[in-house]
């Protein structure tokens, strides 16, 4: 499995809503702090989009996508001079994957997906990338248009096994999203996601994930990467904002705390599964990275006892 893919898997990303708005005439929303992550993609018309932080406002036409992942208050318009109307008072009453018309629509169209995460350690992924991940690009629109236009079909027309469908076709629009940002070279960016677009980098990254457990040095990692020993780690660390060894042992621990998720794993099992002979050892890397003990943690989310 692909970096990006054990990390997805890891997150557990899931649809927490779905729903369209088909706006009609002038309309301004506005959107509450919030968990997770939210996708919006305009399908017909056009709109602006507006952190509250003083941000420069993004117009958004007919094909683009963007990613919300700050949690960050922010408002849809089709005019930045109207008083908004908050979200929770617009949708009232609106259920999950409805369609809402306003001023009997036409102007503007927006399919929205709002995505939790089953795991605690979704700042991971959300961390990694900026306030609004804006996909805009004609290219990447023609990759995402056949998804997008199957959810409006859905959404306007419900028919069996609809829901799931949506379900299924957002999910396939969030990775899209991803990969298309991840492909966007963009050299002030620093995290694992755009480490993905560095061959050299990506390689190393993709070793690590593949067998956690062996027994990585950075000269080892190096000489995947094909470098020496010195220009490989400051090249990984100016990339990924961490150190290899760092890198490693983040991911070691993500994968124990999933392990350790489940009522039926032990502690020890978790250990020896990332790598680590020594449960003292794996115990002090566990408590540094996740900030607690691996007995704390999976009493705390099995709901069972730690063994």
């Amino acid at each position: 499995m692909d970096p990006l893919s054990d990390i997805l898997t890891i997150l557990k990303p899931r649809r927490l809503e779905t729903g369209a708005t088909d706006v009609g005439g002038d309309l301004s929303i506005r959107f509450p702090p919030h968990e997770g992550l939210y996708c919006y993609a305009v399908l017909e018309g056009a709109c602006w989009l507006t952190l509250e932080d003083g941000a420069t406002p993004l117009r958004l036409k007919a094909g683009d996508c963007v990613l919300l992942p700050s949690g960050r208050p922010f408002r849809i318009c089709s005019n930045q001079g109207l008083t908004s109307v908050d979200a929770a008072v617009f949708f009232a009453g609106r259920s999950n994957g409805e369609v809402v018309t306003y001023e009997k629509g036409g102007t503007c169209f927006v399919c929205a997906a709002h995505f939790g995460f089953d795991s605690p350690d979704s700042s991971l992924l959300l961390g990694m990338l900026p306030p609004v991940v804006h996909i805009n690009d004609e290219t990447d629109q023609t990759a995402m248009r056949w998804a997008l236009n199957r959810m409006m079909a859905e959404l306007r027309t419900p028919r069996a096994g609809s829901d799931l469908l949506v379900e299924h076709l957002s999910h396939l629009v969030l990775i899209q999203a991803l990969r298309q940002h991840l492909t966007a070279r963009d050299g002030a960016r620093v995290g694992w996601l755009s480490a993905l677009a560095d061959p050299p980098v990506a390689a190393v990254i993709a070793a690590l994930h593949a067998k956690p457990a062996d027994r990585w040095s950075v000269a080892a990692m190096a000489k995947i990467a094909g470098m020496s020993r010195t220009v490989f780690a400051l090249r990984f660390k100016a990339i990924v904002g961490a150190s290899p060894m760092e890198y490693l042992t983040r991911w070691r621990m993500m994968l124990a705390a999933n392990a350790l998720r489940q009522p039926h794993r032990t502690i020890a099992s978790a250990a020896v599964a990332v790598g680590y002979d020594s449960d003292s050892a794996f115990s002090t890397a566990f408590k540094r990275i996740m900030g607690c003990s691996p007995r704390k943690y999976h009493t705390r989310m099995s709901g069972g006892h730690s063994v």
